[in-house]
């Protein structure tokens, strides 16, 4: 094992352990290198590593923190990895999306409160029924942001929040290319939140793999 990685996995180890918290400060460089049986290079370098997934936090002038570790933070890295995703990945992406998604939004049926509704439908309603394909996908992003964050589970509300990046351009190439998709998409929506509002959970879960696998659909017909 390299040293870095070495070090990488002692920091870890006290994390995971409980021996450094969430917004605890680590001890000095000379300290903690010492203390793991590190040299102050890998040590440095491995902090270099682990603020760059957003586990520690270099303040400079302060010192280095564990940070809050919520999930939305740790997962920033993901969205950076999966912005180096190829074109023929977005299948792939839409993929895991549709089996995500629909349990997002079956969850949501539960929890959802109507005050939330009432924005979603808003949000609907401010769109007209002839949006330009921009705002169709910039709304259809803010919809289903909206519908996954009221289901409760920010882990969830974070992995799709990531993966949602490399099907943007499909969307926009699909609103520009197949004659009915802004029609559909708008009902799609109309119907999600209509089974939302419903409670009917198993109804959400369906609407929404539908609304997931037509843009699937769409693009395997095209490539």
């Amino acid at each position: 094992m390299a040293v870095t990685d070495e070090a990488i996995e002692k920091i870890k180890g006290m994390i995971v352990s409980g021996a450094l918290r969430p917004g605890d400060r680590l001890p000095k460089e000379s300290e903690l290198a010492a203390e793991l049986g590190l040299s102050r290079n890998s040590l440095r370098e491995a902090v270099r590593a682990l603020s760059l997934i957003r586990i520690l936090d270099v303040r400079q002038g302060d010192g280095t923190y564990v940070t809050s570790l919520d999930p939305q933070l740790l997962l920033e890295a993901l969205s950076f990895v999966v912005d180096f995703h190829r074109d023929d990945t977005v299948l792939e992406f839409l993929a895991v999306r549709r089996i995500l998604e629909p349990a997002a939004t079956a969850m949501a049926a539960t929890q959802i409160t109507e005050a939330q509704l009432d924005v979603l439908s808003s949000q609907l309603d401010a769109l007209g029924a002839q949006p330009s394909v921009e705002e169709l996908v910039a709304s259809d992003l803010e919809f289903h942001r909206g519908i996954v964050q009221s289901s409760g589970n920010s882990v969830l509300c974070s992995l799709l929040d990531g993966l949602s990046g490399p099907t943007t351009r499909a969307r926009v190439w699909r609103g520009l290319t197949q004659e009915d998709a802004v029609s559909r998409t708008l009902h799609e929506h109309r119907a999600i939140l209509s089974a939302l509002r419903d409670r009917d959970t198993e109804a959400a879960r369906s609407w929404a793999t539908v609304h997931v696998a037509s843009v699937e659909q769409w693009l395997r017909s095209t490539l």
